[in-house]
């Protein structure tokens, strides 16, 4: 069973605060304005990953209002995020994003980013997308917005029969292929009927 999740976050840039962007660092003269660290990267991706699995936003979780959170690393709301994918029985195949920001440049540092985000989802750089476009006539050159899209499976139906051939015994396999190579097969639960009389006895 697979789901997509998909989440949009957007930030005002706003001098004297540092910039971080998908959990990495970013030298620039402003950072972003947000009850947390800003991080519009990764509030995209943990919303996402949320509506995926029907658990609601990030406000549901981590609320505004809420004092706890101020100037928090936003990779506290992702690991959030994850446990909920995983407590639903997914696991992430891929996720794509998209930064739309006048300045800075993300391409130069786009694969450094995939790599930190890889990190901090638990999965390689190759399953990570990071594209980054301008807001051309958008009158947007003072915000930074993401837009992320994720792919779950189920753990269940992917990881199963690895779990089954993980777990089975040697002599049990042994007994299944020989049951299944020679000998007489009990065939009532396949559904199908034995014939109440003997076929060759006809008259």
């Amino acid at each position: 069973m697979m789901r997509i999740g998909y989440g949009f976050d957007s930030h005002a840039f706003k001098p004297g605060v540092p910039l971080v962007i998908g959990g990495l660092a970013i030298e620039h003269p402003e950072g972003l304005a947000g009850h947390s660290d800003g991080d519009v990267l990764l509030h995209a991706i943990t919303d996402a990953l949320l509506g995926a699995v029907s658990a609601g936003d990030i406000g549901t979780f981590f609320p505004p209002s809420d004092p706890r959170w101020k100037g928090a690393a936003s990779h506290i709301f992702l690991q959030t995020a994850l446990e909920e994918v995983a407590t639903a029985g997914y696991k992430i195949v891929n996720i794509d994003t998209v930064l739309v920001m006048a300045k800075p440049k993300i391409v130069p540092i786009a694969g450094e980013l995939r790599e930190r985000v890889a990190e901090l989802l638990g999965v390689k750089p190759g399953e990570v997308g990071i594209k980054a476009k301008t807001p051309e006539g958008l009158n947007q050159d003072h915000v930074a917005v993401a837009h992320a899209t994720v792919l779950l499976e189920s753990v269940k139906l992917a990881d199963a029969p690895a779990r089954m051939a993980a777990s089975a015994d040697v002599d049990d396999i042994d007994e299944v292929v020989k049951g299944l190579v020679g000998g007489a097969h009990d065939v009532s639960a396949l559904g199908r009927k034995r014939p109440a009389f003997d076929t060759d006895d006809l008259t």
